[in-house]
């Protein structure tokens, strides 16, 4: 069912994860998967994909630096801004799954066709209104929810569309490469945002969002539909949004892989309260030291993203310990008696934090069956982005009542108990037991099926 023209005469199937044991065609494609850091590129269709997604990903973070910013000059209320991050988020909590069952039906290069579009008009209307003078607050909120709206069906679909153009054996690089394409806009869109606001005006901003979609839909365009790995589309039936339910509640690797993300994402990334209270009320640094916070932390996450790249292989033990050293860099960073020592904690935060995320999602995608995958996506990030509006209002609280120091250590111990619990979890569904000892006088840890650790013979010493 993954298999198509140009493919490997014998691909690991794109159906399940790697078993265990993988044969010597497979150890061959994981060992040339971790030959370089940019494999996935040479994939033609892959390449003109994420060559489209660097611009657009530009243009995205440029318009939500001057959406925030035009919604506070036009109302001078904080509480309106969040109004509309609200409204960008709520329509992937309302039809998110509903989504993932469209894209489940219908061909994704031409949903990504529509969806991107959209989008791109939204930017030009928008920048139309603001460089018009006739822009109101609700014409921004009306275009947040729109976005919101196409995020609903380009969000799955978009992620489901890189196993087609890579494959299995190049989905785990492809996915780090575009967490590492999103980091990089997210170090470059703000500040050129900020500059092209300064200077010019945030319609100017709007505008080039709008026309970076540009690049995005000529790649889609030219890409060789003869070079996709052809997956088998659900037929169009009742009960689908169900029975993608009932598939991940029968899959315990997937359902305890969401649970996880669901509680990172609404505990331990709440950094827009955290942060932004720290350089204030902690520190009295100012505007400065946020700033430096969240580049520091773009910048680890840009290092997660490129080293899962490298890895080529997802793993949920790798999931499992990043998840746990993201809860404990959080409450050494929630001790941290500096302002230095607390920003340089950003990085392996952001590094720990990117890999949950991109070891997270490969695994769904490889584990999931292809007619599923776009149900599974959708509901895998409406967990994921659905968490921020559930969790904002409670550090806010725990913040308010108790001090951000406080905050960020209960949302970093949430992380690290969430993460320990399904581990351990996993491990009984898997029959796995904790094995340690040491390998040439280093500790080893890891989980081995209980009946080969019960069976092997002790070593006797070299």
């Amino acid at each position: 069912m993954s298999s198509g023209p140009g493919a490997d005469s014998a691909p690991a199937p794109s159906t399940h994860e790697s078993p265990p044991t993988p044969d010597a065609a497979s150890a061959k494609s994981s060992k040339s998967s971790k030959s370089s850091m940019f494999s996935s590129l040479r994939v033609r269709n892959y390449r003109l994909f994420f060559s489209g997604q660097v611009v657009s990903n530009i243009g995205t973070w440029m318009q939500r630096i001057a959406q925030d910013w035009l919604v506070l000059s036009l109302t001078g209320s904080a509480t309106a801004v969040g109004v509309t991050t609200a409204l960008q988020f709520l329509p992937m909590l309302l039809f998110g799954l509903y989504g993932g069952v469209l894209v489940d039906r219908l061909p994704k290069r031409r949903t990504l066709l529509f969806t991107q579009t959209s989008m791109g008009l939204i930017g030009l209307a928008l920048a139309a209104l603001t460089l018009s003078g006739h822009v109101q607050v609700w014409h921004v909120y009306l275009a947040a929810f729109a976005a919101g709206m196409a995020t609903v069906m380009d969000n799955p679909a978009r992620q489901s569309f890189v196993s087609e153009m890579v494959g299995p054996d190049q989905l785990q690089n492809a996915v780090s490469l575009n967490s590492a394409n999103f980091q990089s806009a997210r170090l470059v869109g703000p500040a050129v945002a900020g500059l092209m606001i300064t200077g010019v005006g945030t319609g100017w901003a709007f505008l080039f969002n709008g026309l970076s979609f540009v690049a995005p839909i000529t790649g889609l365009l030219l890409m060789k539909a003869r070079e996709l790995h052809v997956v088998e589309r659900a037929p169009r039936a009742k009960g689908q949004l169900r029975e993608g339910l009932q598939y991940v509640a029968g899959r315990p690797d997937l359902m305890w892989t969401i649970v996880l993300v669901g509680f990172i994402g609404t505990f331990g990334f709440n950094f827009p309260v955290y942060l932004s209270a720290f350089a204030d009320d902690v520190f009295h640094a100012g505007a400065g030291s946020y700033s430096l916070f969240n580049t520091l932390m773009a910048v680890g996450s840009l290092g997660g993203a490129l080293l899962a790249a490298r890895r080529g292989t997802a793993k949920m033990r790798v999931m499992i310990a990043a998840a746990v050293a993201f809860g404990a860099m959080e409450l050494a960073a929630a001790a941290a008696p500096s302002l230095w020592l607390f920003a340089l904690l950003m990085a392996p935060i952001g590094m720990f934090g990117m890999t949950v995320n991109v070891t997270a999602n490969t695994s769904i995608q490889m584990s999931t069956d292809p007619a599923m995958r776009g149900r599974v996506l959708a509901l895998y990030m409406m967990v994921f982005l659905g968490g921020s509006p559930v969790g904002a209002p409670i550090a806010g609280w725990v913040t308010d009542a108790y001090g951000v120091r406080a905050g960020l250590a209960v949302g970093g111990a949430i992380s690290a108990l969430a993460a320990l619990t399904i581990g351990l979890v996993l491990a009984r569904v898997g029959n796995l037991r904790l094995s340690v000892g040491w390998n040439r006088g280093h500790p080893h840890v890891r989980f081995v099926p209980r009946e080969r650790q019960e069976k092997e013979p002790v070593p006797a010493a070299a």
